[in-house]
């Protein structure tokens, strides 16, 4: 198993990024939550991880904190939910803010992340009502411009969570102008899809 990775990355591309081990280029999918506290490409990153051995694949998930990484593994484990809709979980709200929603048992904020239906809302709160505990650890927030392109990113950042083309870009344009990095791009988009 691998448990984490200390490296430097060596590219970033929503949600997926390689950090480079020793020579080995380790790719990694991460949340958003993650995302947006990674540091600039080239530069050295400490990421806990979490691998996913299936038939057709073995994936390697990254997080910034142990409070991603556990509420992940604690999403697993309800029936229903892959490691896809675990990421557009993770990337939809906080961690603080999940939990919040499971014990306040608020299915309404839930079915907003893409993939998330009514039904997998309330077998969520119900089987993760008393496995979560609140939290007061949020990492420090720091962004950093990425790559050339921050609109066509961010768009395929949220395509990969799930989101259609057309709502994609919708919520790109309601993010409004003097947005500059692909994360800022991602967080105002995320936050216009809740409030809808």
């Amino acid at each position: 198993m691998i448990g984490s990775v200390r490296g430097r990355i060596t590219s970033k591309t929503p949600p997926q990024l390689t950090v480079e081990v020793g020579g080995v280029g380790y790719e990694l999918e991460a949340p958003m939550s993650t995302f947006f506290h990674l540091p600039a490409v080239g530069q050295d990153v400490r990421l806990l991880t979490h691998f996913v051995v299936r038939e057709d694949a073995q994936l390697l998930y990254g997080f910034a904190t142990d409070e991603e990484r556990r509420v992940f593994r604690s999403l697993l484990k309800v029936s229903g939910i892959g490691p896809k809709i675990a990421l557009a979980l993770l990337s939809g709200m906080s961690v603080e803010a999940f939990i919040v929603c499971v014990q306040n048992q608020d299915v309404a904020a839930l079915v907003k992340v893409p993939g998330i239906g009514r039904k997998t809302a309330e077998r969520m709160i119900v089987e993760l009502r008393d496995k979560l505990a609140p939290t007061d650890s949020t990492p420090g927030e720091r962004l950093v411009p990425v790559g050339a392109s921050p609109e066509v990113e961010a768009f395929g950042a949220l395509t990969a969570l799930g989101y259609k083309p057309a709502e994609a870009t919708r919520l790109l344009k309601a993010a409004g102008p003097g947005t500059h990095t692909t994360e800022e791009l991602i967080r105002r988009a995320l936050q216009n899809a809740a409030r809808e």
